[in-house]
């Protein structure tokens, strides 16, 4: 590969960007995105998902890809073609089975893999089941470029860690694993991210070991919120305050401390069932696993439901109610809508016929009309003075400077998820 490495990173989202802007304070980069619009933002200086500042990424932007150590950002695959060391960070989704898909992580591959030359890298970041990489990726490459694996070219896996919205646990600031397709491409992969992650590195034995890491961290997770969901649903039923359990049982030592709520987000409201999915494949039954994802993905219906039963005890008509949901990303203070299980909330509501207003300054309104079909409320201002019930799905720090009792109605029902209101100016929450 040479002494000189040139990088490209495949996918400028929440996770490539921040890698990418690391990288390019250090090494030459091409940062690729087949969005065009994402593409011309980020040329212009404006990350929308504020994972980095203008000002940080400006520094590093490059207009010439070969003017020497910085960021070149581009939508032509061609770009790439004089780099040597590639890192993939592509979603990867499950369709509406919740079944893996892996088109994008297969594209990236077959544009890599056209470009890819003698003695080259590929690395991939994006959560897949175990086995993946050299199962799926590996013979796209070989088949676009002619070259063989781990004679003439050579593959690396580096879980991605990026925490959406967290300014405390920054790309750098979280140790990365590393891993290679040979022993020597493992050291050379761990030394290229020890360059920029000043968390340190940890080398994982194989790729498979990387890859496993990676989807059971997500896994545990949800496994565990899962738990204090199913505790928050009993507590319910014997009127106990969840929130005063998990507390007074949090003053032991070896208490691990989750608290109960909606799981969406494009990590562990997915990456279970990419494990799930190829414990299946080898002939287990991954009972643990999907439980824990039932009751995660049953919460949203559940919070939509008692709400409607405190409606009706407070004497309120439910059809053509007035109804608000707080939020629709996927976790506060962030604009991430994907796998939103907000939207669970919104949609159970709306079998009952109830007029559903949805308020989050935190989202766009374009990105939210076509993913979910609804008009998003931005501003406080455009709240109506009358709901008859309003779901706190969200914890913004905006939304503690909202005064309820302006909006509500005189019945309302207040049912606070996220436990962000004082108890008693709500009526339930979990």
């Amino acid at each position: 590969m040479g002494d000189k490495k040139r990088i490209t990173v495949i996918g400028l989202g929440y996770v490539g960007l921040p890698l990418a802007v690391e990288f390019a304070k250090k090494y030459s980069v091409v940062g690729l995105d087949i969005n065009h619009a994402r593409v011309k933002e980020l040329r212009d200086g404006i990350d929308k998902t504020l994972e980095v500042e203008s000002d940080e990424l400006k520094e590093v932007l490059i207009s010439d890809p070969d003017s020497g150590n910085g960021l070149f950002i581009t939508a032509q695959a061609s770009d790439m073609a004089n780099s040597n060391i590639y890192i993939v960070t592509v979603p990867t989704p499950t369709d509406e089975f919740n079944k893996p898909v892996f088109t994008p992580l297969i594209k990236a591959s077959e544009a890599v893999g056209k470009v890819l030359k003698k003695d080259d890298i590929v690395i991939y970041e994006s959560t897949v089941y175990p086995g993946a990489t050299e199962e799926v990726c590996v013979p796209i490459l070989e088949e676009n470029s002619g070259l063989v694996f781990n004679r003439d070219f050579f593959v690396g896996y580096s879980p991605e860690r990026i925490n959406p919205g967290d300014k405390k646990h920054t790309v750098t600031k979280i140790l990365k694993v590393t891993s290679g397709s040979t022993p020597e491409i493992g050291k050379q992969v761990d030394e290229l991210y020890k360059s920029v992650i000043t968390a340190g590195t940890h080398l994982a034995p194989s790729i498979k070991v990387a890859e496993a890491a990676k989807v059971i961290e997500n896994s545990q997770r949800d496994i565990n919120i899962a738990f204090v969901n199913e505790l928050a649903k009993i507590f319910r039923l014997l009127d106990i305050d969840t929130k005063a359990v998990l507390e007074a049982a949090g003053t032991k030592w070896n208490f691990i401390n989750f608290t109960p709520g909606l799981v969406g987000g494009h990590c562990i409201g997915v990456d279970p069932f990419y494990l799930a999915q190829k414990a299946i494949e080898v002939g287990y039954n991954p009972e643990i696993i999907l439980a824990g994802r039932k009751m995660n993905d049953s919460m949203g219906a559940y919070v939509a439901q008692e709400t409607v039963k405190m409606m009706i005890k407070k004497g309120a008509k439910i059809k053509d109610s007035n109804v608000l949901v707080l939020g629709i990303t996927f976790k506060e203070d962030c604009p991430d809508i994907r796998n939103s299980r907000a939207i669970d909330i919104i949609r159970e509501f709306e079998t009952y016929n109830v007029n559903v207003d949805v308020f989050d300054p935190w989202a766009s309104p374009e990105e939210v009309q076509h993913e979910y079909g609804l008009d998003l409320i931005t501003s406080k201002d455009a709240l109506k003075s009358n709901y008859d019930a309003i779901v706190l799905a969200v914890s913004h720090k905006e939304f503690l400077e909202l005064d309820l009792d302006e909006i509500k109605s005189e019945t309302a029902v207040i049912f606070d998820v996220k436990s962000l209101y004082p108890k008693e100016s709500v009526d339930a929450r979990l």
